[in-house]
C-alpha cells in the first residue's frame, strides 16, 4: 500500500513490534525508514544517548532482515522533535509516519504531547497511531471501522482491506454512527475489488449523544462492543461542529480506555 514508511521511535522496545507493524502495510518492494531522535540538552546526556542507540540501530536491521524488508535506521540530535520528523518525512519522500503514544505528558516520551499534535496538525503525508495492543496483535480475525458518516474516509477502507488481506482476507465491517434512521439494522454486504467481505451497518445514536466531542472515545467503544471484531480503525473526518476528529486528546482517551487494538488514520 505504501512505498515509504517513516517510523520514529523512542527506544529499543518499540523497534521490532513498530516495524512489523509497517510491515503489514508495505509494497512488496518497499521500505521503512526507522527514525530516532535525542532531543536536544546537555552534552554528557546527548552523548549517552548516542552510544546506548545501537540498541536502536541493530535490532532495526535483525528485524528487517527477518522479514526480508529493506529497514534504513537513523539517528539524529533535535531541537524540535516533531519539525525533525516532518522535515525528515518530507526529504526522504515517504507516504505515511507511523507512531505510537507510549506514554502520558508527564512522561520523557517525546511522542506524546506537542509533538503528536504538530505531527497530527502538520503532516503533509498520511499519519498513522497505534496503540500498544495492536502492536502485541499477531492475528486479527475481523476488522471494524468506525466512522460519523454514511461511508468513511476512503484512507481507512484502504487501509483496512490492506490489513485483511496481509491477515488472509478476514471480513471488514464498517459501522456507520448516524443520528438518522429508524435502527441499526441497516445491514448491506458485499465484496471488494479485491475480494474482502464487507459488511456495511448503521448504529443510531441521538444528536446530543453525538454532538458531545468529550464523549466520543467512548461513543466509539460503546458502539464498537456490540460487533465482533479484532481491530478498531478510526479514520479522520469533520465532527458534527465541524473540527477536525482526531486530535491528540481525542486519541489519547480512546488509547486509553479501548480494549482492542487500534489504529487511527490522519490523511
Amino acid at each position: 500500500m505504501y512505498r515509504k514508511i517513516l517510523v520514529p521511535v523512542v527506544g529499543p522496545p518499540e523497534v521490532e513490534p513498530m516495524i512489523r507493524f509497517a510491515a503489514q502495510l508495505l509494497d512488496a518492494d518497499g521500505e521503512i525508514r526507522l527514525l530516532h531522535l535525542i532531543p536536544a540538552g546537555d552534552l554528557p546526556a546527548v552523548t549517552r544517548e548516542w552510544r546506548a542507540s545501537v540498541n536502536i540501530v541493530v535490532p532495526a536491521h535483525e528485524a528487517g532482515a527477518a522479514l526480508d524488508l529493506k529497514v534504513e535506521p537513523e539517528v539524529r540530535s533535535a531541537n524540535d522533535v516533531p519539525a525533525e520528523i516532518l522535515e525528515t518525512a518530507e526529504a526522504h519522500e515517504v507516504e505515511a509516519i507511523l507512531l505510537t503514544l507510549r506514554g502520558d505528558k508527564r512522561s520523557r516520551n517525546p511522542l506524546v504531547g506537542h509533538t503528536a499534535t504538530g505531527i497530527l496538525q502538520h503532516a503533509r503525508r498520511d499519519v498513522l497511531v497505534v496503540n500498544r495492543l495492536a502492536l502485541a496483535a499477531d492475528r486479527f480475525p475481523r476488522i471494524l471501522v468506525v466512522t460519523f458518516q454514511p461511508t468513511p474516509p476512503r484512507r481507512s477502507v484502504q487501509v483496512a482491506e490492506a490489513l485483511s488481506v496481509r491477515h488472509g482476507g478476514v471480513p471488514v465491517t464498517v459501522l456507520s454512527l448516524s443520528v438518522r434512521g429508524s435502527g441499526d439494522d441497516d445491514v448491506r454486504e458485499e465484496r471488494s475489488e479485491r475480494g474482502i467481505p464487507f459488511v456495511r451497518k448503521r448504529s443510531v445514536f441521538s444528536a446530543a449523544l453525538l454532538g458531545r466531542r468529550r464523549g466520543l472515545p467512548e461513543l466509539i467503544l460503546q458502539a464498537a462492543a456490540r460487533e465482533r471484531y479484532g481491530l478498531l480503525v478510526v479514520g479522520e473526518e469533520g465532527d458534527r461542529s465541524g473540527g477536525l476528529l482526531l486530535t491528540r486528546r481525542f486519541l489519547e482517551e480512546l488509547f486509553r480506555a479501548a480494549p482492542c487494538p487500534v489504529i487511527a488514520i490522519h490523511s
